[in-house]
C-alpha cells in the first residue's frame, strides 16, 4: 500500500470514530469505515481485505450494544469481495468509486442485517430499498470528497 492511501484510510477511520463515538452523531454521520475498507482492500488483496474487515468489524462491534458479531461478519465479507473488484475493474475513476462505495455500503448493511438479532432489526424492505441505498449514496459522497482531497495532483509528480 502506498503512504498516501494509508494516510487516507487512517483519516477516514479516525474521522468515523470521532463522528460516531465521540460526537455520537449515529446515522447522521456517513459510514466512513466501509469507504476506508473498500479503498484499502483493493490494494491489500482478498485475504488482507478480509483481515482488515475483521479488525474494523471488531472495532465497530466494540461500540455496539446489540448483535455482537454482525459487523465482523459483514465487514469481513465486504473486505474480501471488495478486493476482488481489482481483477475486473482497473483504475479509480470517480464514477466507478461512486458505484463501488454505494454498493459496498448497501451490501454491508444487508450482510449485517442477516447476522443481527431479529428482534432488533428493521424490516428487510425498509432497509434494502430505502434506508441502505440512501446511506450508501451518503457514504459514497463523503468518500469521494476525501478521495479527491487526497488525490495526487498531476502537476506535483
Amino acid at each position: 500500500m502506498r503512504l498516501r492511501l494509508i494516510l487516507l484510510c487512517t483519516t477516514l477511520i479516525v474521522t468515523h470514530l470521532v463522528l460516531h463515538v465521540a460526537l455520537e452523531l449515529g446515522p447522521v454521520a456517513p459510514d466512513l469505515v466501509v469507504v476506508a475498507l473498500l479503498l484499502a482492500s483493493r490494494s491489500l488483496g482478498s485475504s488482507g481485505g478480509a483481515v482488515l474487515g475483521f479488525v474494523l468489524g471488531l472495532v465497530e462491534d466494540a461500540f455496539a450494544t446489540i448483535s455482537f458479531g454482525a459487523n465482523v461478519f459483514a465487514l469481513t465479507v465486504v473486505g474480501a469481495l471488495g478486493a476482488r473488484t481489482r481483477d475486473f475493474f482497473v483504475g479509480d475513476s470517480i464514477p466507478f468509486l461512486a458505484v463501488f462505495f454505494t454498493l459496498g455500503k448497501w451490501s454491508r448493511d444487508l450482510l449485517a442485517w442477516t447476522a443481527s438479532d431479529p428482534a432488533a432489526r428493521l424490516p428487510l424492505g425498509d432497509l434494502a430499498l430505502v434506508e441502505s441505498p440512501l446511506l450508501g449514496l451518503y457514504a459514497a459522497a463523503a468518500g469521494l470528497v476525501f478521495r479527491v482531497l487526497f488525490a495526487r495532483r498531476r502537476g506535483n509528480r
